[in-house]
């Protein structure tokens, strides 16, 4: 789920940094479908300059720092050389454009360009109601295909009836890559004694020595309950394998919630609550007041995506650190929620395809990744080939690089069934919260999950 992305929007990238080409665990890259008869004609238009005059609506929700910036730049380059395309941007949060992008490609006159969460709930949803264009004519007419490994294109890949997921027609193209880790204070860690934690002991000796401290041990906000999906998915992968973790967030059939090393994830955070390693109030404040409190210096940690480096790096610059979330022992391969923020996709009923495909072709060549590199963003192709000072934006580049080459990135759990983001959300309120225990929590789970995975088969 790339929230700010995406939710949370987004993917497993399972390949080198440089290559970004290998599978996603416990999983294969299928081949291709040829587009649905519905999609666009094989003889697309890729000289936008020669579309005549095209108003293009365009809903985003790059709206913090980082992410507004580098849209905002490459926007005024993108009119600068199409004077004839005029971009009518709305920009939204990952929020609000989940609540209105429902509706809006419901009706009659849907935006041209969506970013639209990858996960089941929709654009799973949206293709089975034929509400996305796909483009594959596009992606072998603009070369996506050489541009971005199959590693990647898959997470936006769907059957035209919308039930398999990383196979089919493609219907979007992301810009960054994401990976959920772990953001830390270095000036508080160096008031405290503390180094960077290298194993989950460590990180969990440090959370204590903070909370004895009286500092925050680790800053959090869950009023948007998708937060707690990304603290829960990185505890989740000390205790299960990832295998198993695939499985579970494809929907696909063969794994279950209810096993000894998920009750250990859910005993494990629901025991965070008991020491007092979250602020009081954590289920009341939102997502947005949480990372501005981090960046403010209220908490030692916080566990969140890489979309947040530009606006965290601007508020503590050099004090800001960021890690992976460390294994049992030293050693150990990585393993991290991650992949792919949210895909920029062409809606079915938008009057202008080629000037759309246009758009998403610029805002994601090797020109456009360096502009996100620029301006704090992590970009999901030609990551390798960037230049980047020391310091956190290093440490994210190098994080990344470092978990997609060991193959150790797992799919965002809300991927799993269409209804699965509210019921994870929920029931991780309840959980920490004590209004359900580990096993009445992963019962919640189970249904859900079982339900959609028999009947999709």
């Amino acid at each position: 789920m790339n929230p700010p992305t995406r939710h949370r929007t987004l993917a497993v990238l399972a390949a080198s940094v440089l290559a970004l080409a290998a599978c996603a665990p416990g999983s294969s890259a299928p081949p291709a479908s040829s587009p649905a008869s519905s999609g666009p004609p094989s003889a697309v238009r890729t000289d936008a300059s020669a579309l005549g005059d095209v108003t293009l609506t365009v809903w985003d929700q790059e709206v913090r720092g980082g992410q507004a910036a580098q849209m905002k730049q490459l926007n005024d380059a993108f009119q600068a050389k199409y004077p004839n395309i005029k971009l009518n941007r709305v920009s939204r949060s990952f929020d609000d454009l989940n609540t209105t992008l429902r509706l809006a490609l419901s009706g009659n006159e849907p935006p041209d360009v969506v970013e639209a969460n990858n996960g089941r709930s929709a654009m799973g949803a949206f293709v089975k109601a034929g509400q996305l264009r796909p483009l594959d004519p596009y992606a072998e007419a603009y070369g996506w295909k050489q541009r971005y490994p199959e590693s990647v294109l898959r997470y936006s890949r769907y059957s035209a009836d919308g039930k398999l997921f990383g196979e089919g027609n493609l219907y979007g193209l992301p810009q960054v890559g994401e990976v959920v880790g772990i953001f830390y204070n270095r000036a508080k860690l160096t008031k405290l004694g503390i180094q960077p934690p290298k194993t989950w002991p460590d990180f969990e000796a440090a959370l204590a020595t903070a909370r004895a401290a009286g500092e925050v041990p680790l800053q959090f906000g869950n009023l948007d309950k998708w937060p707690a999906v990304h603290v829960f998915g990185t505890v989740q992968g000390r205790h299960v394998p990832p295998g198993q973790i695939g499985t579970l967030a494809f929907g696909r059939k063969g794994a279950s919630w209810n096993t000894p090393e998920n009750t250990a994830t859910a005993e494990q955070l629901a025991g965070w609550v008991d020491k007092g390693y979250f602020a009081k109030g954590f289920n009341g404040q939102g997502y947005d007041p949480a990372w501005q409190a981090f960046g403010k210096g209220q908490g030692v940690f916080m566990i969140a995506g890489t979309w947040l480096l530009a606006d965290l790096q601007k508020a503590l610059g050099d004090d800001l650190g960021f890690m992976l979330p460390p294994g049992a022992t030293a050693g150990a391969p990585p393993v991290a929620t991650g992949g792919t923020g949210l895909p920029f996709a062409i809606t079915a009923k938008s009057p202008n395809p080629d000037a759309a495909a246009a758009y998403i072709n610029f805002i994601t060549t090797a020109d456009a990744m360096k502009v996100l590199t620029d301006t704090g963003n992590l970009p999901v192709a030609e990551t390798g080939q960037q230049k980047v000072a020391a310091g956190p934006q290093q440490d994210v580049f190098s994080a990344f690089g470092t978990i997609t080459a060991k193959n150790g990135l797992v799919p965002y759990l809300d991927y799993a069934t269409p209804t699965f983001a509210d019921t994870l959300g929920a029931a991780l309120q309840d959980l920490l919260a004590k209004k359900a225990t580990p096993q009445e929590f992963l019962a919640t789970l189970e249904k859900d999950y079982k339900t959609f995975a028999e009947s999709n088969g």
